[in-house]
């Protein structure tokens, strides 16, 4: 995210001594991106974040495709899954994945975290689709509720504690590449122009320091390469009294995403919210249709040549789909042509105005389903045209 933020106690200068009360020097540590050529952040600890008590067995924690799947327009019907594991990390589902990318769902059994969390393979946007709580992490406390997408850079440490009561449902993207917001929003210096969607007035960073001081157990569990990694400590990694910079998790809701509107049936692009290397992030919500007078609101036919295209349906009405219910995905793969169910297209002219939101995630590499998503593919689906 660009544009510099602070809490907390900080030296005047960086890589100055910065002395607790006790006269020995807090911990500084840079969270840097791209070596150092992109963004960062500086850390100040209490304790030094290199005192490993002990590392443990590395545990698998991968998903494979499923094999010999072919060519087909899918329908995942995850609407009605309660819980997909019992705790955070053993009710992550992913569902597609690809060189760039993976997505999924995860609805814990239990809603607080007794460890945390460092995803060192890429950067995570969790969409809440149902639930309320809060993020700790070193950068502080974000709270967080339904709507929210919360982007969390790698190598951020966190643990979630959600409300025990209601629904718990995230929708979790896993990237390769850092997800930023979308360029062609910025201007020169990183500003949110006055086109754009949304602005930095939405963006909600960590409102407050969460500084956990005492010594003890602590476990980290680290995601590398297809593995869990358990590292322990005797002090905690939310130790930090300070820092600045430009790196650091935030919260957007899609409720706060103001939809562009036209004459005509707009294409998606409009509604893109984030990008990232391989692919984009769009928000469908609800908003105004067409105003020419002899607009179609419903989406054309649609051939994609190099991309894949998800739907996950979150609320509303679908106006192009039948069948699907809140909680399903679609995948449209590109080599196929894609639009509405018959009988969408008549049965939306004269319609003002849409009540939906959805998240799409649209890919520039093959997607493939994982063996995780064969338990809930709709077989009728690639048939569905033929009513």
């Amino acid at each position: 995210m660009a544009y510099y933020y602070r809490l907390g106690a900080i030296p005047p200068k960086r890589h100055t001594q910065f002395r607790q009360p006790d006269g020995s020097l807090y911990k500084e540590e840079v969270v840097s991106s791209k070596g150092f050529s992109g963004i960062y952040s500086t850390l100040y600890h209490i304790h030094n974040p290199n005192e490993v008590r002990s590392i443990g067995k590395p545990e698998p924690y991968s998903w494979k495709p499923a094999a010999e799947y072919g060519l087909n327009q899918t329908h995942l019907k995850t609407s009605d899954v309660e819980f997909t594991g019992e705790d955070y990390l053993s009710a992550r589902r992913n569902l597609m994945m690809n060189s760039d990318v993976m997505m999924g769902i995860c609805s814990p059994r239990q809603r607080k975290m007794d460890y945390y969390f460092k995803n060192a393979d890429g950067d995570e946007l969790i969409y809440v689709h149902d639930g309320e709580g809060v993020l700790y992490s070193q950068f502080g406390k974000l709270e967080v509720r339904k709507g929210d997408y919360i982007v969390i850079p790698r190598t951020t440490i966190y643990r979630f504690e959600f409300e025990e009561k209601g629904p718990l449902r995230l929708l979790i993207i896993e990237s390769q590449g850092a997800i930023e917001t979308v360029k062609r929003y910025r201007n020169e210096v990183g500003q949110l122009l006055e086109h754009s969607p949304y602005c930095e007035r939405d963006i909600r960073p960590p409102h407050e320091l969460h500084i956990e001081k005492e010594k003890g157990d602590y476990l980290v569990q680290i995601k590398k390469q297809g593995m869990l990694h358990q590292y322990s400590y005797g002090h905690s990694p939310l130790d930090i009294v300070g820092w600045d910079g430009y790196l650091y998790p935030y919260a957007l809701s899609i409720y706060d995403f103001e939809p562009i509107t036209g004459r005509i049936h707009q294409p998606p692009p409009v509604h893109q919210t984030f990008q990232a290397w391989g692919f984009v992030i769009c928000s469908f919500v609800p908003r105004l249709f067409d105003y020419h007078p002899l607009s179609i609101p419903a989406p054309y036919n649609h051939s994609n040549i190099d991309s894949d295209e998800v739907l996950y349906y979150a609320e509303g009405e679908f106006m192009s789909r039948k069948g699907i219910d809140r909680g399903s995905f679609t995948l449209h793969m590109g080599g196929l042509p894609h639009g509405p169910h018959p009988g969408t297209v008549e049965k939306s002219i004269g319609a003002k105005a849409t009540d939906e939101y959805a998240v799409m995630l649209d890919t520039f590499k093959s997607l493939q389903i994982t063996t995780d998503s064969l338990e809930f593919v709709d077989k009728n689906y690639p048939m569905s045209w033929t009513e």
